[in-house]
């Protein structure tokens, strides 16, 4: 009998368990901080994000068919978290956006893909180098004087300019899903403009031997210096993190060049 009873129990509270709503609010801003003051080390391009299996962040039957639906600006509540971000000096918020899902487990909730902020592909290629000083290259190489000769190794290091793919400020990719807590994962990348030092080659230096004493012997080696050049970069990077939450709680994920707020709201059934 009392095995009969708990199974009851237990039919019961299935369609309630399975009926759970979320509301998933975000906002993602940067900081207006120069990088090199941070005191962090950063690489100049991570290695990409692997963006296949990913859906766009907009309605979709794609999503629809799932049970998902986009968040309209009309049902935001963290509009006043949002406007204190825009007025303050140091920051500037890139992104205000939501949607609504159910009681998805890792492998079932979508991973969106999301991009936002000002588009660099005018100004810079996909490794983040600048597309004016490619076009000057590829130029220098192609009005070299006809006695001389380009080789293969140097005709292939002129890079050719590409046509335009979108660099966003702001781009990649976030889920959200439940494995008996909620669990927020995202990972960023934030492009900044910016300059770079780069190695063009070695020269040598000064005669040595006028300089030192005439006590030091000198062998065959001849002493070089690196010839350095700054030139135009994007810069990536990358924010990368998972946060275990509960709903009804506000969080902020903390980065030192940008940030994100997250608020996961538990509709009432």
């Amino acid at each position: 009998m009392k095995n009969l009873i708990y199974l009851l129990l237990l039919v019961i509270s299935l369609p309630s368990f399975a009926e759970r709503q979320f509301d998933i609010e975000i906002i993602i801003f940067k900081r207006n901080v120069n990088p090199d003051q941070t005191g962090e080390s950063w690489p100049d391009q991570p290695a990409p994000l692997d963006y296949s299996g990913t859906v766009q962040l907009s309605g979709s039957p794609q999503l629809s068919n799932r049970g998902i639906t986009m968040m309209p600006a009309s049902q935001f509540q963290l509009n006043s978290q949002f406007q204190r971000l825009k007025d303050h000096a140091g920051f500037t918020p890139l992104a205000h956006f939501g949607w609504r899902q159910g009681d998805l487990s890792k492998a079932q909730a979508p991973t969106f893909h999301l991009v936002a902020g000002r588009d660099f592909s005018e100004q810079y290629l996909t490794d983040g180098s600048s597309k004016a000083e490619a076009a000057a290259q590829g130029a220098t190489a192609m009005t070299a004087p006809p006695s001389f000769e380009l080789s293969e190794d140097a005709a292939q290091a002129a890079p050719a300019v590409q046509p335009n793919t979108p660099l966003y400020e702001l781009e990649g990719k976030i889920q959200v899903y439940v494995n008996h807590y909620l669990f927020t994962n995202a990972q960023l990348d934030l492009r900044e403009s910016g300059r770079r030092e780069v190695v063009v080659g070695t020269e040598p230096l000064d005669d040595l031997s006028t300089a030192l004493s005439d006590n030091v012997q000198f062998g065959q080696l001849q002493e070089v210096k690196k010839k350095i050049e700054v030139e135009e970069f994007l810069k990536t990077f990358r924010f990368d993190q998972q946060r275990q939450m509960r709903s009804g709680e506000t969080h902020y994920l903390d980065h030192p060049l940008m940030g994100m707020v997250v608020q996961i709201r538990r509709l009432d059934s």
